[in-house]
């Protein structure tokens, strides 16, 4: 079942594998229109009809002016209505081009001033075919008949339901208010903190939450449902879990394995990065999403991945993937986010990564190596990990995952010295905690903390399609090695036995010879520390 899964993985990044667009460009691209403005708080107040599939209300959005512009770029898609944006009372006029709006300003505003606009819109948003791989609303019923509704939008966009401006490198400062009236009986679970409900006497009741962190606008959510609250919590932090009511005694039991997986990211990762915030788990009606202090939680209860373990290797049915997943996302991708999509290794090699690390928590060493080792089925090397930039477009592939995850544990044995390698590690996560990063500021900080030249191995990796290549050769009697590459200065320490006994040398692009070996033959490799080919 995972090569299945995969298949479909690979096609949906395939499908993407096209010429951008305007559109695209419009969204991922920063221009004067978008620079020129720092968004310190959203605040969204609307109703959702599950019935009719809209969404009206407004987003107030608070923004310090620091480069003069006569206007500024906010998105929302085509397909929905503007029906006013007003400043200071007096209504702003703006232009539309596909999903970019143009607002134009008062040409008073001064400098470094904080300013709010009040965006008014309607419409019905686009619906998802298949959840998180797609975006868009997610519209079904439990099996009480009630309505069951989530929204999954990264990689298109938030723009897709709110106004926002829709770029990675600009979080609210303040983070987010999100207030959402529903029908009576059901209730909306968001980000961050739950500050009260208010019943509107039309029918509807408003449910009321606050983040205070910083927060990535695709990770701004809602999720409707007849939910049951289940709360916890380990050493101050707060737990909360919201899951349908018929699954409710399901949910009290499996959820005892956030407990452990906390103790441990915060051992290897540092502090839960969203404390003020705290962390939840909600059911959603797809597979799950990162949502940043709302985990998305669709995976039926069920350990593995719906079940399956993708990996090959039966470990993977030992935990709940999407639960160990998304919540490592909390550190990688919601803690440390990349500039530009083109960089959403940074994301999801780490979070990947960070399921070998919760195996390692959990059931060792050896365990981990071979969950890890059993992604290297799934690595397509078809082209580079990092994208293309200024372009709101998937042009990576799946192997920012995979690929990703087996670089970084091949980084780890280089080092080869894992009290050092936890420790920077930490120092990764911490360092950079709450800020947005590209990929050489990874690269800089591992190399600084390592002490070693990674900076060609970071870029073969994520820059060329192809793997390092090992070559042997037989020279006058001896064996010779050497690393074929794309980069150059490319060095890395390769491991093996010969006469049960372990030796280690160090390879580069020119030729080396190996000590005590008389034959190819005789080189028993150790494979599981490196994602390479071997050419002998």
């Amino acid at each position: 079942m995972h090569r299945i899964v995969l298949f479909f993985l690979f096609l949906t990044f395939m499908s993407n594998a096209q010429d951008f667009t305007r559109r695209d460009t419009l969204q991922g691209s920063l221009r004067p229109e978008r620079t020129a403005f720092d968004v310190q708080h959203y605040d969204l107040n609307i109703t959702i009809n599950p019935d009719t599939r809209t969404i009206v209300g407004f987003n107030d959005i608070t923004f310090k002016l620091v480069e003069k512009s006569a206007k500024i770029q906010l998105d929302l898609f085509e397909n929905m209505q503007v029906d006013s944006i007003i400043h200071n009372n007096k209504k702003l006029t703006y232009q539309r081009e596909l999903d970019a709006v143009f607002i134009d300003l008062p040409a008073n505003l001064s400098l470094n001033s904080e300013q709010k606009v009040r965006f008014y819109y309607s419409g019905k948003p686009l619906v998802a075919k298949r959840a998180p791989w797609d975006g868009g609303f997610v519209w079904k019923k439990d099996s009480n008949g009630n309505d069951f509704v989530g929204v999954a939008v990264q990689g298109t966009g938030a723009s897709l339901w709110y106004p926002v401006k829709d770029h990675q490198t600009d979080e609210p400062d303040r983070g987010a208010s999100v207030k959402v009236a529903v029908p009576n009986g059901l209730m909306n679970v968001s980000n961050g903190r739950f500050l009260g409900k208010e019943e509107l006497k039309d029918g509807y009741t408003r449910w009321d939450w606050e983040v205070k962190s910083p927060i990535n606008n695709y990770n701004i959510v809602i999720n409707i449902a007849d939910y049951v609250h289940i709360h916890d919590e380990l050493n101050g932090l707060d737990l909360d879990y919201y899951v349908l009511r018929e699954n409710e005694a399901k949910a009290r039991k499996h959820f005892e394995e956030v407990k452990p997986m906390m103790n441990c990211f915060q051992e290897k990762f540092g502090v839960y990065p969203f404390i003020e915030d705290g962390f939840k788990l909600v059911e959603t009606p797809y597979l799950g999403m990162e949502h940043q202090s709302a985990v998305a939680y669709g995976n039926k209860y069920m350990k593995g991945y719906l079940g399956n373990d993708m990996t090959g290797t039966g470990i993977g049915l030992l935990f709940d993937y999407i639960t160990i997943h998304e919540t490592g996302h909390e550190w990688f991708g919601n803690s440390i986010t990349s500039k530009d999509i083109a960089d959403m290794w940074i994301h999801e090699s780490f979070t990947t990564y960070s399921e070998s690390v919760f195996v390692e928590c959990q059931f060792g060493y050896q365990k981990a190596m071979e969950y890890i080792n059993g992604q290297k089925a799934m690595v397509s090397n078809q082209k580079p990990v990092v994208g293309q930039f200024g372009v709101n477009f998937k042009t990576g592939n799946s192997d920012m995952y995979y690929k990703g995850a087996l670089m970084l544990n091949t980084i780890r044995h280089i080092i080869n010295d894992d009290e050092k390698w936890w420790k920077l590690f930490r120092n990764y996560a911490e360092t950079y905690r709450h800020q947005i990063i590209e990929t050489k500021d990874v690269v800089d900080f591992f190399t600084k903390e390592s002490g070693l030249n990674l900076a060609p191995i970071f870029d073969q990796y994520l820059n060329h399609k192809n793997l390092p290549e090992l070559e042997f050769r037989t020279n006058k009697k001896t064996i010779e090695a050497r690393w074929n590459t794309n980069v150059t200065n490319f060095e890395m320490p390769i491991e093996f036995h010969i006469n049960n006994k372990k030796s280690r040398i160090l390879v580069s692009n020119n030729w080396v010879r190996i000590p005590h070996v008389n034959a190819v033959e005789e080189i028993d490799l150790v494979m599981y520390k490196m994602l390479v080919n071997v050419k002998k």
